[in-house]
This record gives structure tokens, sequence and C-alpha cells, in this order.
């Protein structure tokens, strides 16, 4: 049932009451955030967490000066080069001039394991380079893949020498004859393609079937090996004479 206050008259209200009672409904509609009552943010919650962090019992670590014996030491390693049966008889005519430059320049301990066919390398007290035994593994190793002696020799003199090596159906499938045809263009008549591309880009190559090894620093490599992309994706001997001939040109022009 309604209250009896709704059937009650409206009171009669002057100007001045009626400004006086809508200024108190306005106050009443405006809501008064106290900045006090506002949920704290995630930051402000991270820095009270980290202020707690600081202040409990949990020490941080603490690490004293490396020694300079620990700086200078070498770590021990050993490698293991496995050698194919058609290299291990080049390798033993020339293992003097192999083993000579390892255990002299490189203070490594090389053996070579019959049984196994295999070259194995191992630090010694007189070793005195950490890249030692790498170098020589890479040295050990541009050996097996082809390269001679003389050519592999600077991948322990200098530093910025690689090996590249990469299949050709990595470039382009290829079955039967023309696959040899693509080893042909790249080798050329009497080898003189590859020759051409090596003396351009100051490289060494190595065809073995159909897998093609470059060595050389990281820009030569680079060019010679988009040289022999070139010719396995079919472009003709004298367009890529001239595209070397072109960057032959600017390399002496930068040098």
């Amino acid at each position: 049932m309604a209250s009896i206050e709704s059937f009650k008259a409206p009171s009669v209200v002057g100007k001045k009451n009626q400004k006086a009672v809508q200024k108190a409904a306005a106050e009443e509609d405006d809501v008064i955030i106290d900045a006090t009552a506002l949920p704290t943010s995630r930051a402000q919650e991270d820095d009270v967490n980290m202020d707690e962090g600081e202040g409990s019992s949990i020490k941080k670590p603490q690490f004293g000066a490396a020694k300079a014996s620990e700086l200078d030491s070498v770590t021990k390693g050993y490698r293991k080069i496995p050698v194919p049966p058609h290299r291990f008889t080049p390798l033993k005519n020339r293992w003097l001039d192999i083993y000579t430059p390892l255990v002299e320049h490189m203070k490594l301990i090389v053996r070579m394991n019959v049984k196994s066919k295999a070259i194995e390398l191992r630090t010694s007290p007189s070793t005195d380079d950490n890249s030692a035994l790498q170098k020589g593994s890479d040295f050990v190793r541009a050996f097996v893949l082809g390269f001679e002696v003389e050519d592999a020799m600077a991948l322990l003199r200098l530093d910025d020498i690689y090996l590249d090596t990469f299949e050709i159906k990595d470039v382009k499938t290829l079955h039967g004859d023309h696959l040899a045809r693509a080893i042909g263009r790249i080798a050329g008549r009497d080898g003189r393609t590859k020759f051409t591309i090596e003396n351009a880009s100051k490289t060494r190559i190595v065809l073995a079937d159909t897998k093609i090894h470059i060595l050389g620093s990281f820009q030569n490599i680079k060019i010679a090996r988009d040289a022999v992309v070139s010719l396995i994706l079919g472009s003709p001997p004298g367009k890529v004479y001239a595209t070397l001939r072109t960057i032959s040109a600017r390399m002496k022009e930068r040098f």
C-alpha cells in the first residue's frame, strides 16, 4: 500500500529556499574520493617488496677477482678427425709436413690412429693458446677434405680464414647427365674455370664429387660461392667471368 506521505500536497518553497535545496542536492551528487583510499599500484607494491628484500637476512654472493694464473691457463681438450679411405695414403705421404706445425707451433700432441683411421689431437702442458686445438683441428680437416698442406696452413697462421662446404643439391636438384654437366661447368676445361674463380676471389676450391669445399676469408668465400652457384643454375661461364672481373676490380680499388 502507498504511504500517507505520498498523498500529501507539495509544500510551497520560496526562491531562496529552492536554491539552497538545489545546492545541497548537487553537493550530495559529487563523490569525493580520498587519495589514501585508492588501491596501491603494482609498481608501488614492487617497491615495497624490494625494500623488504633489502632488509632481509639473505646476503648477495661476493666473487673475488680472478687470478692471473687462471686467466693464462689453457683449457684441456681433445679432438678426433676421421680420415676417409681415399685420403689415408696422401696423409701418410705428407705426414711429416702435417705433424711438424701442429707440434712445433701449436704445441699440440698429435697421433695417427691407424686402427680407427683417425687423427687425434690433444692439448699439452706447453700449449699456450686456447684456440690452438681448434686451429689444429681445422687444419687437419682441411687436408682431409682435399686441400693442399700449403693452403691449409693459412688456418694456423691467420684468424679470419674459414672453411665452407655445400652440395650441388643444396642449390638445385640435379640427376644423371644434368649433374655431370653442372660439375663440368664448375671445373671447366682442364680446370680453368675453377682456377679463374680461385684467383679472382682469392680462395681455394675443392670439387669432391657433388660436394664443394671453399677455403678463404668470409667475404671472399661469399664471392666464390656466388660464382659457383651461378654456374650450377646454368649461367654461361662468360657471364660469370665478367662478374668476377667487376668484383676483382672493386676489391683492388678498395684495398
